[in-house]
């Protein structure tokens, strides 16, 4: 069995090293580029099922890179950055970043994330059926299901668990919600998402006070993980 390849994208080269350690002692088959053009190259090159962008690059900037990337390549992205505003958090998000993680990140949650991305995206774009062990939601049904028991949505709150559980394991941004679910329009009024991720989470959630699936990325937007 092939294994799945990685290309990561920084110019420090402590970084590089970390990363393809770590990375390859589980199971990856790692590509390493030191600047943007490298990056692009190596990217349509390899084909890689997965790329690690650094921002910070000393010939093209990051986000540049990102938006060139996302004019062909189809598969995740993610964000290692010393960049922690949330301005540059959300740009990297809408010009196509699956996630963003600051450095520096512990290795074990880089993993667990690269994996949920892994398994998000091997799945059918045509799968009707999103589920773990307790959950389950068929997108063609409109059926939502906790511990085997049917859980009653508005067609609103349907929507916007649809959005998230298709989007398993990727942070999408306030604006992007709403405007998936109201429409232009309402791309500022994040009042209406508080109260509508509020009331999913009362419904599916263990402790909606202590939610596990439906996760606030703070002043950013929301992330779904299944359990």
């Amino acid at each position: 069995m092939n294994k799945r390849q990685i290309l990561v994208i920084d110019d420090e080269s402590q970084i590089r090293k970390l990363l393809e350690i770590t990375l390859s002692t589980n199971d990856f088959d790692v590509k390493l580029a030191e600047n943007g053009l490298e990056g692009i190259r190596f990217a349509a090159t390899f084909q890689p099922d997965l790329i690690m962008l650094d921002l910070g690059l000393p010939d093209v900037d990051g986000q540049k890179v990102l938006q060139q990337l996302r004019e062909w390549y189809l598969n995740p992205i993610m964000i290692l950055s010393v960049k922690s505003e949330e301005s540059e958090i959300v740009k990297a998000l809408d010009n196509g970043a699956n996630d963003y993680l600051i450095k520096p990140f512990r290795t074990q949650e880089l993993l667990a994330r690269v994996r949920s991305h892994m398994r998000n995206h091997i799945k059918e774009a045509s799968e009707p059926v999103i589920s773990s062990s307790n959950f389950s939601i068929d997108l063609i049904a409109r059926i939502v299901k906790v511990n085997n028991e049917e859980i009653k949505l508005t067609q609103t709150e349907f929507n916007l668990l649809a959005i998230l559980a298709k989007n398993e394991g990727k942070v999408l941004t306030h604006q992007y919600l709403l405007k998936e679910i109201w429409g232009k329009s309402y791309s500022d009024q994040t009042q209406y998402l508080r109260v509508f991720v509020a009331q999913l989470r009362k419904k599916i959630e263990k402790d909606a006070n202590h939610p596990e699936m439906i996760l606030t990325e703070s002043g950013i937007g929301y992330r779904f993980i299944l359990t």
